[in-house]
């Protein structure tokens, strides 16, 4: 039979034909795909003629193309829609990957021909865009071990094969954890939830009647409105014990040895720790200054959180328990506490917030500001739950934009964007992205509108802006396409975009209630604006992450991650009654891969920016003023990472912002 993955693609757009691919499919494609790229990279490596660009860094950037296609196409699936079988997968792609990109930064010929135009490429006459590439290439190469001979480069080797398999058992057991634990609701326990949480209860239950799972638009919300103490302690401890409930699903062996392997790798590398070696390409450069950051952020926001936990202990007290606060309370007495001082809660503002208005209104937006369109389509997708839409700008084709919205047991928690296709001009082609979003809203019975917290409007939101990256990109090389670009400097079109769901005009048009088809009220949606709630809360448990991240990776690895945890989190003083955002065992961003590795900082890192930046259209008195719209393309939507993070940035508003306009978004600002 012909492999489909391997055939041309007959399919609308050139998307991955997945009504036709099986399991059984994946590794055969993988092994020819990985062989084709092996054979081009030892063309390259091998040819007689000179070394020059187009001979050696184009052919480089063009010669896994096969991969990506393949890759693309699986990680995609095996991320949103998980089976044993693709588990079992991921376990065997990571070594044979790992072992593919050793082989390439391992390849002398390879790198003395990239070496060798990098020492002459004043003589090259390369445009800029092209120059940057050479550049990255080179530093890709040398960061990756390149230089290294003999038994460091083995080690080398080594070691990034541990940390790819490290990594995918880390998010493996991560899923397993997650969807091996439900908690049935009485129908006591159930009456006492809003109804859009009661619909959700009894849809993830389906014929077993109605649970909680730790799916976060679940947990969240039983925490927030479940009056059972005990039952919120029992989610509480469910939600927080991911990857550490011993035996073969438990993390904290995989985090512990992960931290030393990249200790070894950074130690390798010429540098004194991994932190040292991560953060010397993004935009902060040194762990000092991301240290500086984080604890302007913690002061202010650990005060308030301190003052709000005050007012929640009272609160406990007088329903009649003894206290102290814990954890599994902060959620409960803080939206209590938002209905009583904004009167307003989720399930006041919750049918106004439709999923299906939600998407029209990301899209609305994106069109006043970058003239795209968007039309759904018929295509053969992993899941009947996805959607896909073309996205084109003055009739031309853009894009193909894929959501996938609704929470299940096969798609690991959390929300991301991807790519099975990334935007490039190599070799003469007009390549299109295809952009993947992928959210884990709660699902509705049949017949029934799917509704959003605010934050969950806020997610797609966010999921959002980074297709947005994806799709408006316009580079001539794959390598600097869309979201390609320092760690600390990915989240800002995401996090910007996020404002336009607060713009009044926004939600006048598409806060639409489920049932009586009328707009959100005026007075409702300004007591929601005007609720810059909890931000104490919100900005202690994400700023602890990123501290623990950071330290975990400056220094000697600690031996015992949790108690270095316990350690930090004792220095820093943190609340009692918070709990970090992600904890060492179900820290996903650090730990299922190095994205993020010493690198959770860069959302607030970020967040400097995309106050800064949604200002520069306040200025102007229009959330839509289309040379700022232009400007904001022009400059970074559209440039990849074709230039250094903090000149594309100066470039569309003229300098980097200080910490304080984050903390003044945030309501911290003294």
């Amino acid at each position: 039979m012909t492999n489909p993955l391997l055939a041309p693609w007959a399919t609308p757009f050139g998307l991955p034909p997945y009504d036709r691919i099986e399991d059984d499919h994946w590794m055969p494609a993988a092994e020819a795909v990985i062989a084709e790229a092996r054979a081009a990279v030892e063309a390259i490596a091998a040819n007689p003629e000179p070394p020059s660009f187009d001979n050696t860094i184009a052919a480089l950037e063009m010669s896994d193309e096969g991969m990506g296609r393949v890759f693309g196409a699986f990680y995609a699936v095996a991320s949103a829609d998980s089976t044993p079988a693709r588990q079992s997968l991921q376990r065997d792609f990571a070594p044979m990957l790992s072992a593919y990109t050793s082989w390439v930064i391992g390849n002398r010929a390879l790198f003395e021909r990239i070496d060798t135009l990098w020492q002459s490429r004043e003589t090259l006459d390369l445009d800029p865009e092209a120059a940057r590439v050479l550049m990255l290439t080179h530093r890709r190469f040398v960061r990756a071990g390149a230089r290294l001979e003999g038994a460091q480069a083995e080690r080398m080797a080594e070691i990034r094969a541990r940390l790819s398999v490290l990594g995918t058992q880390f998010s493996q057991n991560l899923l397993a954890d997650e969807a091996g634990w439900t908690m049935q609701l009485s129908p006591e326990a159930l009456a006492s939830l809003p109804a859009g949480l009661r619909s959700a209860a009894k849809s993830a239950g389906g014929e077993n009647g109605p649970v909680i799972t730790l799916s976060r638009s679940l947990v969240v919300p039983f925490l927030q409105y479940s009056p059972d103490r005990a039952l919120r302690k029992k989610a509480f401890e469910a939600w927080t014990a991911r990857g550490m409930n011993g035996g073969e699903t438990d993390n904290r062996a995989i985090a512990a040895e992960t931290l030393r392997l990249r200790e070894e790798r950074a130690k390798l590398l010429g540098h004194g720790d991994y932190a040292a070696w991560k953060l010397e390409t993004d935009m902060a450069g040194d762990p000092q200054s991301v240290r500086e950051l984080l604890h302007a952020v913690w002061e202010p926001a650990r005060a308030a959180a301190e003052a709000d936990a005050a007012i929640y202990e009272e609160m406990l007290r007088a329903d009649g328990h003894e206290g102290p606060l814990e954890p599994w309370d902060w959620r409960y007495y803080a939206e209590a506490r938002r209905r009583a001082e904004h009167e307003i809660d989720d399930g006041t503002l919750k049918p106004y917030l439709q999923l299906d208005r939600m998407i029209e209104a990301a899209f609305s937006v994106a069109h006043r500001l970058f003239g795209i369109e968007a039309r759904e389509i018929e295509a053969p997708l992993y899941h009947p739950d996805a959607r896909a839409f073309e996205i084109t700008r003055d009739g031309a084709h853009l894009a193909v934009f894929i959501g996938d919205w609704f929470a299940r047991p096969s798609k690991r928690s959390g929300a991301w964007c991807t790519t099975m296709r990334q935007q490039h001009r190599m070799g003469g082609q007009e390549v299109r992205p295809l952009v993947l979003n992928v959210c884990n809203f709660a699902k509705p019975d049949a017949g029934e509108a799917a509704l959003l917290s605010f934050d969950d409007a806020r997610t797609l939101f966010h999921e959002f802006g980074h297709a947005l990256h994806q799709m408006l990109s316009d580079v001539t090389w794959e390598s600097i396409s869309g979201t390609s670009v320092a760690r600390d400097f990915v989240e800002l079109p995401s996090q910007l975009f996020e404002h336009w769901l607060e713009v009044p005009q926004v939600l006048r048009e598409f806060a639409i209630h489920a049932e009586t088809g009328a707009p959100m009220p005026e007075a409702l949606m300004e007591k929601m604006l005007a609720a810059n709630f909890d931000q104490g809360f919100a900005t202690v448990e994400q700023t602890a992450s990123a501290i623990v991240d950071l330290e975990f990776h400056c220094g000697p690895a600690p031996a015992d991650p949790m108690q270095r945890q316990a350690e930090l989190l004792e220095e820093i003083r943190m609340p009692r009654a918070i709990a970090m955002r992600h904890a060492t065992p179900h820290f996903a961003h650090v730990f299922s891969g190095d994205g993020y590795a010493a690198g959770y900082y860069s959302y607030l890192w970020s967040e400097m920016m995309d106050a800064d930046a949604f200002e520069a259209f306040h200025e102007t008195g229009d959330p839509f003023d289309p040379d700022t719209a232009r400007r904001l393309e022009a400059h970074v939507l559209s440039r990849g990472g074709s230039e250094e993070a903090g000149v594309l940035y100066e470039r569309f508003r003229g300098a980097t912002p200080s910490v304080e306009a984050l903390l003044k978004g945030r309501g911290l600002a003294a």
